[in-house]
């Protein structure tokens, strides 16, 4: 018995964690088994590399940035992800590669070839049943960001140009993999959004709710 395996993507502020939270609450509701995971992180080593990449402290080259977030990934999926799908469960991921070659080559300027090489080999071919790209315009996405009143990461303290270089990316993914990708506004309402995410579950993946 396998599972589904259901990633949120979208640039910083785009909601992707509201939805992850909302969507998995319906679906257990519903009596689905669900795991909730994010990235980096989501495994012991992972949750480690999570707190030594973001630290704005650090100091890392953009290469080194993509291993790492690659190294994360391979332990995340060999003791997180592969074995709830092999248990049957719905797996949710708040991130997946689609964030690497978005962050670390639209963004870093890392060549695509190289991230998506790397990462093909990390997570072993493993690709996601669905992508749900939360599409939002980055002056909105930025007051979000402002609006937490947290402390900026290294990823969200990028420079300017950064984060529209990287919702771009998300968009030219799902053009190139339409099968694969479901592009939502995330101006409209949250409720709205959650309903078309498991709207699109149950129709396109029998995710009986």
């Amino acid at each position: 018995m396998t599972g589904l395996f259901v990633v949120l993507e979208g640039a910083d502020g785009s909601g992707k964690s509201t939805q992850v939270t909302a969507v998995a609450a319906a679906l257990s509701a519903a009596g689905r088994e669900i795991l909730v995971t994010r990235e980096p992180g989501g495994s012991d080593v992972a949750e480690t590399l999570r707190t030594l990449v973001l630290d704005p402290a650090t100091d890392i080259d953009d290469m080194t940035e993509t291993l790492i977030f690659a190294a994360a990934r391979s332990d995340h999926i060999a003791k997180t992800i592969a074995p709830a799908l092999a248990g049957g469960k719905i797996v949710i991921s708040d991130r997946f590669v689609g964030s690497s070659i978005a962050y670390q080559s639209a963004g870093r300027g890392v060549s695509e070839e190289a991230v998506a090489d790397i990462n093909r080999y990390a997570t072993g071919g493993m690709t996601p049943d669905v992508t749900v790209v939360l599409d939002l315009d980055e002056a909105v996405a930025g007051t979000r960001r402002d609006d937490r009143g947290q402390l900026v990461d290294r990823m969200e303290s990028a420079p300017d140009g950064f984060q529209d270089a990287v919702r771009a990316s998300f968009l030219h993914q799902a053009e190139a993999a339409p099968q694969r990708h479901l592009v939502l506004d995330a101006a409209q309402p949250s409720e709205t959004i959650t309903a078309q995410i498991l709207t699109h579950l149950k129709t396109q993946h029998g995710v009986q709710l």
